[in-house]
């Protein structure tokens, strides 16, 4: 009966006790996840990632870790009902200066976990409002410290610089930043037409720089083509030279050995009976096609006085002929005799 009344009162007493405690540090959204004052039923069964503040006579007793707790009706109540969770917040939208003058507006979500219960329920009265004021303020201070192009491209180490300060601050309320991200980054309208007239501008100069540098290996590849080209047609009228000249010279050659030839059976036909007859009728023939020859090329043509008298120009032609028939022999027995000298010569000594 004693323990009947005893846990009615404490039953009432926490039902007193819940209407007075403060309200919990959870959003909308979270409100899921952790529970609400539960009332001190002697035995209490504490969800998983969850921790419950007990204070025994308004001062702090323990903290009731997951799954079967005991607790002392009138002496013990809950005070505070902590998640350890990872849990989420919405930075609001704020403004900020940039180093270069830009007002920014700018927004962040937030992700943090209760690592000490006990400095999350007494170290700060409000843990959401002072995490999220922190995270402004260290916003604010971290934008204006990078210009506009910084800030976009900037973003990973913003984000860790802005963990990093809030960090150091909320050591002291038992929570631990894991990670910020930058929702949304919002400019002037001026100045995003002046971005975008930028962006305009670079991509025109690119493609101004790569139209250039088509034209430049265009131009190369052109000089190339026309270098190879002459190279080409250099070796090539070269080795059409060469051989052109190596034809000349077989072809004077062949005319050489068959002139010796010609000259060698004349000789031979004109040592036979009747050959200066034949020689005879040979300069004839010669003569008058020399002279349908000069008829032919000119209207102006120089003959000698007795150009008619083709008898006479041919026995002029045989006696030279024979004049130099006669000569050579002498010539030949000269030779012969100082050859003969010059070997009795060189014997004798």
């Amino acid at each position: 009966m004693m323990l009947r009344t005893l846990v009615r009162a404490g039953g009432t007493l926490l039902q007193q006790s819940q209407r007075t405690a403060p309200r919990l540090w959870v959003t909308p959204a979270q409100q899921r996840w952790a529970s609400s004052l539960p009332m001190n039923t002697v035995v209490l069964f504490v969800p998983q990632q969850e921790a419950w503040v007990v204070e025994r006579m308004g001062r702090f007793h323990r903290i009731l870790e997951p799954g079967l707790n005991f607790l002392i009706p009138l002496l013990d109540r809950i005070r505070y009902v902590q998640s350890l969770k990872e849990i989420v917040i919405d930075v609001p939208e704020q403004s900020a200066v940039s180093l270069d003058n830009v007002t920014l507006q700018i927004d962040g979500v937030l992700y943090l976990r209760i690592l000490d219960p006990f400095k999350a329920s007494y170290g700060v009265e409000d843990p959401e409002y002072a995490v999220t004021q922190l995270a402004q303020t260290t916003m604010r201070s971290e934008l204006g410290k990078l210009t506009l192009d910084k800030v976009f491209r900037e973003r990973e180490s913003l984000n860790s610089n802005i963990v990093h300060a809030i960090n150091q601050a909320a050591d002291d309320w038992g929570i631990r930043c894991l990670r910020y991200e930058i929702k949304d980054i919002h400019v002037p309208p001026r100045v995003k037409e002046s971005m975008q007239m930028q962006v305009e501008a670079e991509r025109r100069k690119r493609a101004t720089v790569l139209e250039s540098e088509g034209t430049r290996e265009s131009a190369i590849n052109v000089a190339e083509g026309r270098k190879q080209a002459q190279i080409l047609a250099s070796e090539g009228e070269k080795a059409e030279q060469i051989n052109q000249a190596a034809g000349e010279a077989q072809a004077v050659l062949v005319k050489a050995e068959a002139k010796s030839k010609a000259i060698r059976l004349l000789s031979e036909a004109l040592t036979e009976q009747n050959g200066n007859a034949a020689a005879s009728l040979s300069v004839a023939e010669q003569y008058v096609a020399a002279f349908s020859k000069l008829a032919k090329e000119s209207n102006t043509i120089l003959l000698p006085s007795n150009s008619g008298d083709i008898s006479g120009m041919v026995t002029q032609a045989m006696t030279i002929y024979s004049t130099l028939a006669k000569t050579t022999p002498k010539v030949e027995a000269v030779k012969e005799k100082s050859e003969e000298s010059a070997n009795h010569s060189a014997s004798s000594q």
